[in-house]
């Protein structure tokens, strides 16, 4: 179970506009609708998605995300969006989100990776594709160019937006928005950015606010690090990081933001190892998945890190003492 702030709940259902009763939806997941936005406040990632499924039974969802992202405003992300917006480029700008994501979402990382003709600002949420997780990685994209176009002194547009899910029942909000390809049923759920974009100095970008909201952002990612015991913290993100593969001990800290050296020396504190940890995640994904019905098993081993069923079955067994199928069968009484 993760969380998610609040806003991004606030934000859709604004931008469902009168089609929908909007008092009644904030209530329905726990926000007061007379009460001021506040980002730190989260909801459970799957209230939030179920929120997001009741709207598409009301109303037509194919551009409820991109409007969604195009309302987004720097302002309302706090001190997250304060880093952004005086960032000295649209690379720090990216940068900053990559590294303090964790303060608005537990359910999302996000990277910047090296591409062919520029970089990509991928995307990372593990789950079901149920709607609810669909539109919410829509708006999430949708808001990065929002951002960017707030900031950039230029006309703004990715080269590319990669989304992982299939296509709507037709792409022109999409197209419009973004002002480049989009490009559906691709491995990535991703922006490709060019070179010359990134480049370009923020229209208020400034060094001396960015070291102070730097500062003023780290003691808050150590904030949240400190209020969970790390053992959690590191499970949840090695949880979402399996069906890409094994996640390294760097990418967890740095997820984290801390140091290898430090999240060694803090698990090492509780008796834990990165190794065994991995594998304790792995085997308790595993469980949890094999009691719900709608995952197969070739599915189960994707999410838990395995490239073969095969190499899944004997993990499994050397767990639990039995095969996955069998394990399923007794857990559901078949």
């Amino acid at each position: 179970m993760g969380v998610i702030t609040s806003l991004f709940a606030h934000k859709m259902i604004a931008a469902a506009g009168s089609a929908v009763d909007q008092r009644s939806l904030l209530a329905s997941v726990g926000l007061d609708p007379e009460a001021q936005i506040d980002p730190k406040k989260m909801l459970v990632d799957t209230v939030y998605y179920d929120l997001l499924e009741r709207m598409a039974r009301m109303i037509d969802v194919t551009d409820l995300g991109i409007r969604t992202g195009e309302s987004m405003q720097l302002d309302e992300y706090g001190a997250l969006g304060l880093a952004w917006k005086a960032a000295p480029t649209l690379l720090g700008s990216y940068s900053r989100v990559e590294r303090y994501a964790r303060l608005w979402t537990s359910v999302v990382e996000y990277e910047l990776r090296p591409a062919n003709g520029g970089t990509l600002f991928i995307l990372h949420r593990t789950g079901e594709r149920r709607l609810g997780l669909r539109l919410s990685n829509e708006a999430t994209l949708a808001s990065a160019v929002s951002l960017s176009r707030q900031v950039s002194p230029m006309p703004f547009a990715p080269l590319e937006v990669h989304i992982k899910h299939r296509p709507p029942r037709t792409r022109e909000f999409h197209e419009r928005y973004f002002g480049c390809p989009v490009l559906f049923g691709s491995d990535l759920d991703a922006l490709l950015l060019s070179p010359e974009s990134l480049a370009q100095p923020n229209k208020l970008g400034d060094k001396g606010i960015t070291e102070f909201l730097d500062s003023h952002l780290e003691g808050e990612l150590r904030q949240v690090v400190d209020d969970a015991t790390i053992e959690k913290l590191a499970k949840d993100v090695i949880a979402r990081s399996l069906s890409e593969g094994i996640p390294k001990m760097g990418d967890v800290a740095r997820s984290l933001g801390l140091s290898v050296r430090s999240l060694h020396r803090r698990l090492a504190d509780d008796g834990l190892s990165f190794r065994t940890l991995t594998e304790t995640t792995r085997k308790e994904l595993a469980e949890g998945l094999l009691r719900d019905e709608r995952y197969s098993l070739s599915e189960v081993a994707f999410l838990t890190g395995f490239s073969e069923q095969s190499a899944f079955n004997r993990a499994f067994k050397r767990w639990i003492g039995r095969s996955p199928l069998a394990y399923r069968k007794v857990l559901l009484g078949l």
